[in-house]
């Protein structure tokens, strides 16, 4: 059985919805899931998780948010090797240009990405976009 942390930062509440339906998935398709608000939990306690669902909103010119989930994330990235990853987010303008970079740093360092270009839902999830990110978590559960 895959063990799979779904971590995210959400200031509006959309990336929120998102990844409890990206957890529902995962549990839905037997993997052992927890749930973590990006404070809640170190680069260092993420590594032991087989699966990392990463959750981001775009921020100010298109970016992570800059303050919890970059720092996070930075810490991360050299432990990312070879490791399989979801990621997904909410925006509200711009093009997704913020998942494009992150998607490719993800890639960058290593990681089996289990999504050509990362999940991505124009501000609050509707009812396709929340059975998108269970499908995601399904995904990566039985990646």
């Amino acid at each position: 059985m895959s063990k799979v942390a779904v971590i995210y930062w959400s200031g509006s509440g959309n990336t929120a919805a998102m990844a409890q339906a990206v957890a529902e998935g995962a549990k839905a398709a037997g993997a052992e899931t927890e749930l973590f608000q990006v404070s809640q939990i170190s680069a260092s306690e993420a590594v032991v998780y087989d699966r990392l669902a990463l959750g981001c909103p775009a921020m100010g010119a298109e970016v992570l948010e800059e303050s919890e989930f970059e720092p996070f994330f930075t810490e991360l990235e050299g432990h990312l090797g070879g490791r399989r990853v979801a990621l997904f987010g909410s925006y509200g303008w711009g093009d997704g240009q913020w998942m494009r970079d992150w998607y490719q740093r993800t890639e960058s360092a290593g990681a089996l990405l289990v999504e050509d270009e990362g999940l991505i839902v124009n501000e609050t999830p509707d009812e396709m976009g929340i059975e998108a990110c269970r499908k995601l978590g399904e995904v990566l559960a039985k990646a």
